[in-house]
């Protein structure tokens, strides 16, 4: 376990009125709008788990080694552009504050780009990948752009601890909310839109949920403040960026978050497979409208939802990192269930989704909220205002692992010989097991040990929020 960090010497407290906003309510139209941001984001990456590698794959034609290679590069390309936009949006100097303006302005841009990776014709593999290439790259560039400020903003909404974490609550409610839009509407849109044709019903669903997310992002540009005011910046782009990669709570909230997303996202990546070419679901219906896919998506995200509202509870009585590793071995538990199930086990399975999804609702929950944690850690710490650079650290990460949950799936699918629209061998069926199971499940080791790697307690939070508001209200 790590040493608590050394406490720095309190200013002494000022005479002047205390911070700006700091004893400021956020009332619950800012809290809806404010968590309404975040469904753009849940409905995209909940949408491409469920389906991009499937479409440009299995309706493509695309070889998945191919596919794989195009996530990767496109991580990579989000380990320069995260951080950019985190600088670029602490420098930020306008009337509506330094990261609304992204938000309002990126709207647009990113439903569009949304819509455009499933709109392509009907290409040869070979420009299908090409067309994967410059619509996926520019889609997650305008998800860079609005998203990175949109964490932000949560750094900014209230020098509160607890207020920031109530808002936390929020923003994780309605992600688990968007998961929900994707696993009960998606798949039902999907066929009935369709008409039969899956990729033509992909693209026009893929089109309703981009529209749905530039309004929800205009929406929450227009119901918040930011109540932090902004400090000179006075450090240097080399500087801030050693600052944070020297912060221990950073590197192991990041660690965990990015397995803890891979886990996820690699499950239901290759879920579309499994219930395909393992389980021989035909797609029928088994519960109202929904068909085997849909439920299973439809589970994880209630189970998500719940543990959001069960993880904001339980974090005031116990300390963040020790709640995400409990949920973590609730996400191992789920799979191991469901693994050892039989196949055409449906109500037991969706119990056992059920838990994985309220695992994943405590890492969610609580790592954002850890993030602003460290955002206020690193200005009690060294006097530096980086919020957005810090913040986009749960953006990296998030986009990190959804992106290595969809490309390890499909490189495991290219080396054990998966082939489209034909009955699998063992060992390419073993591979979509090996995806759909055994990865979520070992990945979360290391996100638990990182876990115990995690320095910023309850009781040091109190001393930093504290000392920062006296420091801020000698501004």
């Amino acid at each position: 376990m790590a040493s608590q960090p050394t406490i720095p010497s309190a200013p002494s407290p000022a005479d002047t009125p205390a911070e700006k906003g700091a004893d400021e309510r956020i009332g619950l139209i800012e809290k809806l709008g404010y968590g309404l941001g975040d469904i753009p984001s849940g409905l995209y990456l909940n949408f491409f788990s469920a389906y991009l590698l499937f479409f440009f794959v299995d309706l493509g034609g695309v070889a998945p080694a191919a596919m794989a290679l195009m996530l990767l590069l496109s991580r990579v390309f989000d380990a320069f552009t995260d951080p950019v936009m985190g600088m670029i949006s602490d420098r930020t100097r306008t009337r509506w504050g330094r990261y609304r303006p992204y938000i309002a302005f990126g709207a647009i841009p990113y439903g569009v780009t949304g819509y455009l990776i499933f709109a392509a014709a009907d290409l040869s593999p070979g420009w299908l990948l090409v067309w994967a290439y410059v619509s996926y790259g520019l889609c997650m560039l305008a998800f860079t752009a609005t998203n990175v400020p949109y964490s932000g903003l949560l750094g900014v909404i209230s020098p509160s601890t607890e207020q920031r974490a109530n808002v936390t609550a929020y923003r994780m409610f309605f992600s688990g909310f968007a998961g929900i839009m994707v696993g009960v509407l998606a798949t039902t849109l999907v066929r009935e839109l369709g008409g039969g044709d899956e990729a033509l019903g992909i693209k026009l669903t893929m089109g309703l949920f981009a529209a749905i997310s530039s309004l929800c992002f205009l929406i929450t540009f227009a119901t918040t403040k930011e109540r932090i005011p902004a400090a000179p910046t006075t450090g240097s782009v080399k500087g801030d960026l050693g600052r944070l990669v020297r912060t221990g709570a950073w590197i192991a909230t990041a660690i965990a978050a990015i397995f803890g997303v891979l886990s996820i996202a690699s499950r239901a990546t290759s879920a579309r497979f499994w219930f395909k070419y393992v389980a021989g679901d035909d797609g029928a219906p088994v519960f109202l409208f929904l068909d085997r896919f849909g439920l299973f998506l439809t589970a994880l995200a209630l189970g998500q939802v719940s543990g959001v509202v069960l993880g904001y509870a339980l974090q005031r009585r116990f300390e963040k990192s020790h709640l995400i590793i409990t949920g973590g071995l609730m996400k191992i538990s789920g799979i191991a269930i469901f693994y050892l199930l039989p196949l055409d086990a449906v109500w037991p399975q969706t119990l056992a989704q059920l838990m994985v999804g309220t695992g994943f609702g405590f890492l969610m929950v609580l790592s954002f909220s850890m993030f602003t944690d460290i955002a206020e850690f690193i200005d009690w710490r060294s006097g530096v205002q980086m919020t957005a650079l810090t913040m986009s650290a749960s953006i990296f990460a998030v986009k990190v692992g959804a992106g290595l949950g969809a490309a390890t799936p499909g490189l495991v699918l290219e080396l054990t010989g998966f082939e489209r629209e034909v009955a699998q061998s063992a060992e390419a069926l073993a591979g979509i097991e090996f995806a759909f199971a055994w990865l979520p499940g070992l990945v979360l080791i290391p996100a638990g040990i990182a876990m115990m790697f995690y320095p910023l307690s309850h009781k040091l939070m109190r001393q930093v929020e504290t000392d920062l508001t006296a420091r801020r209200s000698t501004v």
